[in-house]
């Protein structure tokens, strides 16, 4: 007797049935991909600022900051590893009953010396990286006068912006002393000038002489900035009496063809690749002013 099995299907509800052929035509019309129910809502503005300040904030790099606050624990790290391998290897010797002469026949003997190898290289190691260390390096203290001196026959305009290029300097960068020499004038001496042993005020900046010094010569000819990043390893340090005796890093930014900036700093490699690349911009700032007065 054959018997059939009837299956009773419920309907499904609106929002689970199969589109129809009309409203698949109308998606595609609106651009939407078959099978769309529905679009996402857009963001919140409170969703928009979470998420960029999530992306604005640096990443922790929790490894980086475990070694540089234990520096000393990490380079001793390889003495620890290699005296624990040598003193493994020695007690494993004295209690696994071998011969203490090395036997060239024995793979015991061959993995020994190999293991006291590597041990060794780990205790030099080691010791290399504990001696060797890089030297801290920190502002000093410009010793020297404060001072500030406007060339006759700059107009208010050209003061204000060369006012401004000396607290933009001083603020953002390692900045201690600037003087603008421009068009066989020293226009500005702004901050810690070397002190006169005669009467102990600033010295003056001699402009022609200067000018005749290989330092502004050769930063004229290239028409490029100079940087001298330790300064007391440079012999024209003696070409600048007017900077004070400690100062650590120099620009040197030629200012269009007219005229030169002496930017000062006391940090060694104090100003970095931005800080170089905006004085630069600066000097055409202050070329376009200085050239009107």
């Amino acid at each position: 007797m054959e018997m059939t099995r009837s299956l009773t299907l419920a309907p499904l509800p609106a929002t689970l049935r199969p589109a129809s052929a009309a409203c698949r035509r109308r998606r595609r019309r609106r651009g939407l991909p078959f099978g769309a129910l529905f679009s996402p809502s857009p963001p919140s503005n409170q969703q928009q600022q979470e998420m960029h300040i999530r992306a604005l904030q640096p990443r922790q790099d929790w490894v980086g900051e475990w070694v540089r606050s234990n520096d000393t624990l990490v380079r001793g790290l390889p003495i620890l590893v290699g005296g624990a391998s040598l003193l493994a290897v020695l007690l494993n010797r004295a209690v696994s009953g071998i011969a203490a002469v090395a036997d060239a026949s024995s793979s015991q003997s061959r993995a020994d010396i190999l293991t006291l190898a590597l041990s060794v290289t780990d205790i030099l190691a080691g010791l290399v990286w504990l001696s060797i260390r890089p030297k801290s390096i920190s502002p000093v203290v410009p010793r020297g006068v404060e001072c500030k001196r406007v060339g006759t026959g700059v107009l208010d305009s050209a003061l204000r912006e060369l006012l401004w290029t000396w607290d933009s300097l001083a603020t953002a960068t390692c900045c201690k002393s600037l003087v603008v020499v421009y068009g066989g004038n020293c226009v500005l001496q702004i901050g810690v000038a070397s002190g006169s042993p005669e009467d102990g005020n600033a010295v003056m900046v001699d402009a022609q002489k200067f000018m005749q010094g290989s330092l502004y010569r050769s930063a004229m000819e290239s028409k490029k900035q100079s940087y001298l990043a330790n300064l007391a390893l440079y012999p024209g340090r003696t070409e600048l009496p007017f900077l004070p005796a400690n100062t650590q890093a120099l620009i040197l930014q030629p200012i269009g063809d007219k005229g030169i900036a002496v930017i000062g700093g006391d940090t060694i490699r104090g100003f970095t690749n931005l800080d170089q690349a905006w004085i630069a911009m600066i000097a055409d700032k202050l070329d376009a002013t200085l050239s009107k007065s």
